[in-house]
């Protein structure tokens, strides 16, 4: 498969700085879900939040310990709850001595329908939630966070993950996993919705970013023509699953082998997981029904 940012390759564990008050060290956990690794992102100078600390990994613990120096951390902030992004906070909280901000602990966030969803638990889903993570302060949208020189705005914008914040720098947006330049995100129900990643997706919009900066990937220059994307791209696989089930119904597992046939075997699971909030989404919207009881193994009919 063709790499998407051949151009964007970060040495592990060197704090490289994006622009004044900006620095980002990456993770050493490269994978097909992970990109590169993760970007745990240093906002200040001489007073520092920390967004998404990252894996339980000594050496990237390390690495961010090196970058912050004998500067003051005021703030540890944690984008969403999934093991390549939030493990790392407990421990460094407290080897710098300040609390964690979160919208919640994994479980939080989701919309009524995935949490019936996740209370029966014949959705699936679950993967890489960092299940211990608890915030020691929550966030609730629209919250801002202030320290010597900087302020953050929380935008609550699940999706990707029910307690996914975005956190706003003046016009600079730390997206998380909602937004990547490299990829789409993965939705994986009751942890992903999709319904909500199109609501998220369409707020950001709404406002005006000169960058976005991901939780994997480079920088995104174009904002705007970013989210143009994303949101037509997830309109046509929704296109593509109701017109692969005018022949009749079927699961989002075989569903996804017809419709993303140029996704690696490797990938096929996410992308039935993909596949499988589209087809929620669409029962929420009563576009289509699932034979006996809703599930990741049901068959799908168009309503």
């Amino acid at each position: 498969m063709q790499d998407p940012q051949p151009d964007f390759r970060p040495e592990p564990g060197v704090a490289e700085w994006l622009a004044p008050g900006l620095r980002r060290v990456l993770a050493p956990n490269p994978s097909p879900m992970t990109f590169r690794g993760t970007n745990t992102y240093l906002v200040g100078d001489g007073d520092l939040a920390i967004i998404d600390p990252g894996p339980a990994n000594n050496d990237h613990f390390n690495a961010i310990l090196q970058a912050i120096g004998s500067d003051r951390v005021s703030a540890v902030l944690v984008t969403h709850s999934h093991v390549d992004h939030s493990p790392l906070a407990r421990s460094l909280a407290k080897q710098v001595d300040a609390p964690v901000y979160a919208f919640s602990d994994a479980s939080g966030g989701r919309s009524a329908v995935m949490q019936e969803l996740a209370a029966t638990g014949l959705v699936g889903g679950g993967e890489g939630v960092d299940a211990e993570f608890h915030p020691d302060i929550t966030l609730a949208d629209g919250d801002t966070l202030r320290g010597d020189g900087w302020s953050l705005r929380a935008l609550h914008t699940p999706g990707h993950f029910g307690n996914h914040l975005s956190f706003a720098w003046e016009d600079v947006l730390f997206c998380g996993d909602l937004v990547m330049g490299w990829a789409s995100s993965l939705v994986s129900p009751p942890d992903g919705d999709l319904t909500d990643f199109m609501v998220s997706c369409g707020r950001l919009q709404s406002e005006r970013w000169s960058v976005l900066h991901a939780g994997h990937g480079a920088p995104i220059l174009d904002p705007a023509g970013r989210l143009d994307w994303l949101i037509s791209h997830r309109l046509a696989r929704e296109a593509a699953v109701l017109e692969a089930l005018r022949s009749g119904p079927s699961t989002a597992a075989a569903l996804a082998a017809r419709i993303y046939t140029d996704t690696p075997a490797a990938l096929l699971p996410a992308a039935a997981r993909n596949v499988l909030a589209h087809l929620i989404d669409l029962y929420v919207k009563n576009q289509v029904t699932p034979i006996g009881q809703l599930g990741a193994e049901a068959q799908f009919a168009l309503t």
